[in-house]
């Protein structure tokens, strides 16, 4: 099969996956936002009643692929410049897409937050999306864009108002509101058993530095009981999304070097407030926290706790994703004044994990498709290859907004 030219493809993005559950509200938000624009894009998926269904007589081009057919993704992602794919358990579904790309030089954008499945392609396809020129970005949704582009923003400037990067950030979250759709439940549940299988992943899934191909801070194992926080007055309580999120901004600070500094340090945490109250509040979460993931863990319960979360094609109805919301307070610490600390504030006006993460992930895409990204082809995160446009991008079209405070 020849290659086709990126510069002489039909589409500048195609969906993948457009009739799933977060895929329909991306191509919602798409055709809303770029549909009257001189943008070239399509939907995909193998099921063309389906994807009829969501075009619903809109102009929209529909094409037909299968996930576990070679051949018929090779031939897709030679259409587009740019492949956004909402496809997930990405352990089960997304690898054959992410090699093909990553072979044609096709710019690549999920919603991933299964590290594990990230780590397997960073190593299996990096030298050949090198070779091709394919910018390959996971997590391009609430894990981790806000995370990682937060900490970007706040790199930037400290950097530019003080000379140097910060040593610490903190991300707090303060509030949220929004549901779970069936498709992250099955990601969640196909990570767990992966390590069933693999008792040796165990190991990989607690490393801080998971994603890093070299570089090691001083961050060490994720924090799973409460502690008090004097920087924010309120005592902490883990963050379920926190061990991908950290792995992601923690690839950033190797991926841009400098403007990290080499004993740059980062973690999460959601705040419930001081006193004996917060302290209830935080040991709630960690317990639930914690007593969820043993649960998931034993194929027993496992199997009980399937027949009640949502099943894939399920989530929050638009009435919920419209209400919902996101606010996250970042903390930069200065490495030798703390007088010239800053803060940050990052809110979304969407539910977090749908109706945010579909106008992330849209942006993401326009953003390799449509704007001078200087980066050549590997394995990048959000921050690393197209921070600085996103930060123009989320707070024009998306309702994600950045913000210095205090």
């Amino acid at each position: 099969m020849s290659k086709t030219s990126r510069e002489n493809r039909e589409f500048d993005v195609i969906i993948w996956g457009a009739s799933g559950f977060t895929g329909r509200i991306a191509t919602n938000y798409m055709h809303a936002q770029y549909g009257e624009g001189n943008i070239s894009w399509a939907i995909a998926g193998r099921n063309q009643a389906k994807l009829d269904s969501v075009r619903n007589q809109r102009d929209i081009e529909v094409l037909i692929a299968e996930s576990d057919d070679e051949e018929s993704l090779r031939e897709l992602v030679q259409k587009t410049k740019v492949l956004l794919t909402t496809v997930g358990p990405y352990t089960k579904y997304g690898s054959k897409l992410v090699a093909a790309c990553a072979e044609y030089g096709t710019d690549y954008c999920d919603l991933t937050g299964e590290s594990l499945w990230m780590r397997e392609m960073i190593s299996a396809y990096d030298e050949s999306a090198r070779n091709s020129g394919a910018r390959i970005v996971h997590t391009c949704g609430f894990d981790s864009i806000p995370s990682d582009i937060g900490v970007y923003f706040l790199q930037k400037e400290m950097i530019a108002r003080h000379g140097v990067p910060a040593r610490h950030i903190k991300f707090r979250l303060r509030t949220a509101k929004g549901g779970m759709s069936g498709g992250t439940a099955d990601s969640g549940l196909a990570m767990v058993e992966k390590v069933e299988k693999d008792k040796s992943l165990r190991s990989q899934l607690t490393d801080p530095y998971l994603l890093n191909d070299n570089f090691r801070g001083a961050d060490g194992p994720d924090r799973i009981s409460p502690f008090y926080d004097e920087d924010f007055e309120s005592w902490v309580a883990p963050f379920v999304m926190g061990p991908i999120n950290t792995r992601v901004v923690r690839r950033s600070a190797e991926l841009l070097g400098d403007m990290y500094g080499s004993n740059f340090r980062y973690d999460e945490g959601i705040l419930t407030r001081g006193g004996p109250t917060g302290f209830l509040g935080a040991t709630g979460i960690g317990l639930a926290t914690g007593l969820a993931m043993a649960t998931l863990a034993a194929p027993p319960t496992r199997k009980i706790i399937k027949r009640f979360i949502p099943k894939p094609g399920e989530g929050p109805s638009e009435q919920e994703q419209e209400q919902g919301f996101f606010e996250i307070e970042l903390k930069a610490k200065h490495p030798d004044d703390e007088a010239l600390d800053l803060r940050a504030i990052v809110k979304g006006d969407r539910d977090p994990g749908y109706g945010s993460t579909a106008k992330m992930i849209v942006e993401s895409a326009m953003a390799l498709a449509h704007d001078d990204v200087k980066k050549s082809g590997g394995f990048w995160t959000p921050a690393s290859v197209i921070g600085d446009k996103l930060l123009q991008r989320l707070p024009l079209h998306a309702g994600v907004t950045f913000e210095l405070i205090g």
